[in-house]
């Protein structure tokens, strides 16, 4: 006697529902930048690079915490409390913190991998253009002046003679210009327990010097590069989506700017404009400022021409034809629905752009070309030899270092981006 097999039944469409009836919500689709950021992330090399951009990050904006002249907090002799620290916070401090609370709240927000990216680095900028001279403005200061001339050992000298009863002070309790005036001669002073890493040329902390000295690196390699990935991403879209004439006057353009020298062009404005240049009486415009929109300016030409080359290949798939039929706009069409898919390759770009820019700003510190009165690695590592010729090996090696990890750290994300992109290597 046979028995009939049971035929096989398929689920019926729709959602599908768990034990309690309720359906589940389907998984909705990601984006190429979402995978490939995605693939990114599991990859060794990228979570070293990553940990020590963290690193980085989180000594830059609370610089003013780990190392500091100020105390955090102080009791005067008849008791009264008070913060020197707060009281002495510069637009920079102020404009950092903020834009690092606002850039936590936006990755935390339910977007896509790319786009939660692309939000934190456009809020955090955003929050420090507005936070740091709403910060001058705040507190009575005109827009871009001059930091005021501040005297660090009046504290020590304060707590020598008994006008403060108590006082908390930063775990490195000197601050990167603090000369230390009022304890000798402290200049080129070897690694101690005093001193962690020693104190360099001037008599400054070499600890306090390094920390602080992130912010100028990560701020000429961020802000630079930001500059250029927008003008990039701009001109190449439109080049790789409207072909024809506008394809053919960018092409005219990627050529001029791609025969700038920029190295050249940042001695040749440094030498003309040896201090800080003034647009207008009494305003004073950091020289890293315009070495920023310097690098910004001609550095886009890389992204174009990347971003031209997907949204050539991207402006043939049927979901743009079908944005394009819904009636959706030009931006909306360029930035919501081709831009996720092909900023992945900008992104590779933009790592080994951020480094070549640090590498830049170092190159003109060791110059002496850059910053004044400002903590720079590279102005820390041309006072490794001295006048007489005698080489100190602890003010070489640790801003040696420091700038040789955070390029290797940029190289390692930029070459895990390019592994997740290729097909070939990415799974």
């Amino acid at each position: 006697m046979s028995s009939a097999a049971t035929p096989a039944t398929t689920p019926p469409l729709g959602p599908r529902r768990v034990d309690d009836g309720r359906p589940t919500r389907r998984p909705r689709g990601r984006s190429f930048a979402s995978i490939v950021l995605g693939r990114t992330a599991a990859r060794t090399g990228a979570k070293l690079g990553l940990a020590w951009i963290v690193l980085l990050i989180l000594m830059a904006v609370f610089a003013p915490l780990i190392a500091n002249s100020h105390p955090l907090l102080m009791a005067s002799a008849d008791g009264t409390l008070s913060s020197p620290m707060l009281d002495h916070l510069t637009p920079a401090d102020a404009g950092l913190f903020a834009a690092f609370v606002a850039g936590l709240v936006v990755l935390f927000t339910p977007l896509t991998i790319s786009r939660r990216l692309l939000a934190v680095v456009g809020v955090g900028l955003g929050t420090l253009i507005i936070v740091g001279p709403g910060w001058q403005l705040i507190r009575g200061e005109p827009l871009l002046s001059r930091p005021a001339l501040v005297v660090h050992d009046q504290y020590r000298e304060s707590q020598a003679n008994g006008d403060i009863k108590w006082a908390i002070n930063a775990p490195i309790p000197y601050s990167p210009t603090d000369r230390l005036i009022d304890r000798g001669d402290t200049r080129q002073l070897e690694p101690s327990t005093t001193h962690l890493m020693g104190t360099e040329a001037n008599g400054g902390d070499m600890a306090s010097a390094m920390i602080h000295a992130a912010r100028i690196a990560l701020a000429v390699g961020l802000i630079a590069t930001s500059i250029s990935l927008v003008i990039g991403v701009t001109i190449g879209g439109l080049m790789g989506y409207f072909v024809g004439w506008v394809d053919l006057l960018g092409s005219r353009l990627l050529e001029i700017f791609s025969a700038i020298p920029v190295l050249y062009l940042l001695l040749t404005f440094a030498a003309f404009f040896p201090g800080d240049p003034e647009l207008f009486p009494g305003v004073a415009v950091p020289r890293i400022y315009v070495m920023m929109a310097i690098i910004g300016l001609t550095g886009w030409v890389g992204y174009a021409r990347f971003v031209r080359a997907e949204f050539l290949k991207l402006r043939k798939m049927d979901y743009v034809a079908s944005a394009k039929t819904a009636g959706a706009s030009v931006p909306a069409i360029l930035f919501r629905h081709m831009l996720p898919n092909g900023v992945a390759p900008v992104l590779v770009e933009a790592s080994f752009g951020i480094a070549s820019a640090i590498l830049a700003e170092a190159f003109l510190s060791f110059l002496g070309l850059g910053l004044l009165d400002q903590p720079s690695w590279g102005q820390l590592l041309s006072q490794a030899l001295s006048d007489t010729g005698r080489f100190y090996w602890w003010i070489a090696m640790y801003p040696g270092l420091a700038i040789f990890l955070t390029v290797l750290a940029l190289n390692l994300i930029g070459e895990a981006m390019r592994d997740a992109i290729d097909p070939k290597v990415a799974d």
